[in-house]
C-alpha cells in the first residue's frame, strides 16, 4: 500500500471511528438522562436578563400547557427555550442526529416537535402570546441580538394587548358602535398572537425603512 493510499484509508477509518457511539447503550441511557431538562445555561441567561430589565415572571406553571420555562402574566406571554437537539430545530447546525438507534431518536424528537406545536396551539386558544428561545440564539456571537430583540417583542405585546379604544367620527359607520353612554368607538377586535420570528422579521424591517429614510435626507 502506498503513503497515499495509507493515508486515505486512515481518513476513512478516523471518520467510522467518531461517527460511532462510544458508549454502551446502559451508558449512554444515562449520560442522555443526566442532562438537566431544568434551570438550564440558556433558561438562566434569558432569565437574568429579564429580571435586570424590570421584568417579572413565574417559572414552570403546572396548570398550563407544557409547563413553559417563564410565564409572564402582566404581558400574558409564555416563554419556552427550547434546547435544538431535544426540540428538533430544524436547519440548525447544533442539532444533529444520533447514528446509533437513530429510528429511536429520530421517533421521539418527532414528538417532541410535535407536543410543542400542541401546547402553543392550545396556549393560543387561551390567550397567551407564545415566544420560542432557541440554545443557539443565545451563543455569544448572537446573545445581544436575541435578547434586544425578545425585550422589544415583550413591550409590542403589552401596547398591542393594551392599545385603547379609538374614538372614530360618525362618517365611520362600519367600525363604529354606540355604547350604552352613546358615545361612538372603534370595534376593536382580538389580535392573534404572532409567533416571535415574525415579531423579529418586523423589527427588522422597521430598522431598515427609518435607515432608507435616514439616507434619503
Amino acid at each position: 500500500m502506498s503513503p497515499s493510499q495509507g493515508d486515505w484509508a486512515f481518513r476513512v477509518l478516523h471518520k467510522k471511528a467518531f461517527a460511532m457511539d462510544v458508549f454502551d447503550k446502559e451508558k449512554r441511557h444515562k449520560v442522555m438522562s443526566a442532562i438537566r431538562s431544568k434551570d438550564t445555561k440558556p433558561e438562566l441567561i434569558v432569565r437574568k436578563f429579564l429580571f435586570r430589565q424590570g421584568f417579572r415572571y413565574r417559572l414552570f406553571h403546572s396548570r398550563l400547557p407544557g409547563h413553559p420555562d417563564l410565564v409572564m402574566r402582566k404581558y400574558r406571554t409564555c416563554i419556552f427555550v427550547n434546547g435544538c437537539f431535544w426540540h428538533g430545530h430544524d436547519n440548525c447546525k447544533a442539532f444533529k442526529m444520533p447514528k446509533t438507534n437513530t429510528e429511536f431518536w429520530q421517533n421521539k424528537i418527532s414528538r417532541n416537535k410535535q407536543r410543542d406545536k400542541d401546547d402553543q396551539q392550545k396556549l393560543a386558544q387561551m390567550g397567551w402570546h407564545c415566544i420560542t428561545i432557541w440554545e443557539c440564539q443565545l451563543k455569544p456571537a448572537v446573545r445581544q441580538q436575541t435578547l434586544t430583540a425578545l425585550e422589544y417583542t415583550l413591550n409590542a405585546i403589552f401596547l398591542q394587548d393594551h392599545a385603547m379604544p379609538a374614538i372614530i367620527t360618525p362618517d365611520n359607520k362600519e367600525t363604529a358602535a354606540i355604547t350604552e353612554s352613546g358615545m361612538e368607538t372603534a370595534t376593536i377586535k382580538p389580535i392573534a398572537p404572532k409567533p416571535y420570528a415574525a415579531l423579529q422579521e418586523e423589527d427588522q424591517d422597521n430598522q431598515a425603512a427609518i435607515a432608507a429614510e435616514e439616507l434619503s435626507k
